[in-house]
């Protein structure tokens, strides 16, 4: 089993582990990226129908949702470094049942393994990081993970639309078949974490903590206060970045905008993100981490319910820039409450319990703006989410605020 490691900060150093440890999610961004926009397409060219190739593209968001916990049994049990290998072996398999597939059944078990094998990514890199990198610098090494990822979500689909000249859509899976491998490659590199294997074996079974699958009710029980209060608040925040592909675009439209200025616009807001995760980092690691938490689920929630009051190109633009700033400095936020909370007998599987908050969240968000779109008005569905923002910033504001970053 492997265990919390503290770290000096004087003794530790961003060189040796800055390619091995964000890498990786850059290209594992590359590769999602790159094939995202490109599933629902697939899935008509074999004779899906509209709503059928829809729920095949959301297969990746279910597939990370049903599998955290799977994935924190399976990293409890290879370690961190196996796990991401792993993950990218299963990945550059789905790829290739989507480049090949014949029929549906194919495509859409090549897609859910995209998920499966994200679940296990994310939660396998999370632990990596937690491992090696000291507490006061935690929150700054979470914030360049979770930039890095959506560098390589950003670059993905412009190299997918090169490839895709040549090769058609084809040519997108490609290249997240090449990005993958060269994750795979990456990982296999990493170094292994030092483990304390031989003093655990000291230890007599009888007095071991629980792991694996019997730890996690026990889990859910003694962590449920922080679980309702900053579980709850993730999720909302989970909910928030998940529905801006689906609120900027639909609100666009309803304006009347054509594609290529709605394309630019969601370009720009994605822009934005990389901008301000570094500074989040530093901001959380020296003053707390309230100080982000709440401000970035408020902008987000303040941005959703003033978009449908928007009726011009420049007022749109600029509640786009505002979510954008929003999502961007909420980068790692996830990740580094979930650190920090996490017990330190039974990191991995907090982990995995934690993850599932936040891709309900994501899940959730989307189809409760469809769902109150279909009852009621889009601009009453965009709306609704912005409420999410403020309850969230007062669950994040009454736990976090009034806490500093404190060595666990």
């Amino acid at each position: 089993m492997i265990t919390r490691m503290h770290f000096k900060s004087s003794e530790f150093s961003w060189g040796p582990i800055f390619v091995t440890a964000f890498g990786p999610s850059i290209l594992f961004g590359i590769a999602q990226g790159a094939i995202l926009p490109v599933i629902a397409l697939s899935a008509l060219q074999l004779q899906a129908s509209y709503a059928l190739s829809g729920v095949i593209a959301a297969l990746i968001g279910i597939g990370v949702l049903l599998n955290n916990i799977p994935a924190a049994l399976f990293t409890r049990h290879v370690g961190e470094r196996w796990a991401l290998v792993g993950a990218s072996v299963f990945s550059i398999c789905g790829l290739l049942l989507c480049v090949f597939a014949r029929n549906l059944p194919m495509l859409t078990l090549g897609v859910f393994m995209q998920g499966m094998s994200m679940a296990v990514f994310n939660l396998a890199r999370q632990a990596y990081i937690l491992h090696i990198v000291p507490f006061a610098l935690r929150a700054r090494a979470f914030s360049i993970m979770g930039g890095s990822q959506r560098v390589g979500t950003f670059v993905g689909p412009f190299l997918g639309a090169a490839a895709m000249y040549m090769l058609e859509l084809k040519g997108a899976y490609w290249v997240a078949v090449a990005a993958a491998t060269a994750t795979l490659i990456l990982c296999y590199l990493i170094p292994d974490l030092p483990t304390e294997a031989r003093q655990q074996a000291e230890i007599p079974a009888q007095q071991r903590p629980a792991t694996g699958l019997r730890s996690l009710w026990p889990i859910l029980v003694a962590q449920r206060r922080v679980f309702m209060t900053l579980g709850l608040g993730v999720m909302c925040l989970g909910a928030l970045r998940a529905s801006r592909p689906i609120a900027l675009p639909l609100w666009a439209e309803h304006m009347g905008l054509s594609p290529t200025t709605i394309a630019f616009v969601f370009g720009l807001s994605a822009a934005v993100d990389m901008l301000f995760f570094y500074p989040a980092g530093v901001i959380m690691d020296k003053y707390g981490r309230g100080w982000i938490a709440v401000p970035s689920v408020l902008l987000m929630g303040l941005a959703y319910m003033l978009l449908p009051l928007t009726g011009q190109l420049i007022s749109f633009i600029g509640i786009a820039l505002f979510m954008g700033v929003g999502n961007g400095i909420s980068a790692g936020i996830v990740m580094t409450l979930g650190a920090d909370a996490a017990p330190k007998d039974n990191e991995i599987e907090f982990l995995g319990l934690w993850r599932v908050f936040t891709d309900a969240g994501q899940t959730a968000g989307p189809l409760l703006i469809s769902l109150l779109t279909a009852l009621l008005t889009l601009g009453t569905g965009i709306a609704t989410i912005g409420l999410s923002g403020l309850l969230a910033a007062w669950l994040f504001g009454r736990t976090l605020l009034t806490k500093k970053p404190e060595t666990p």
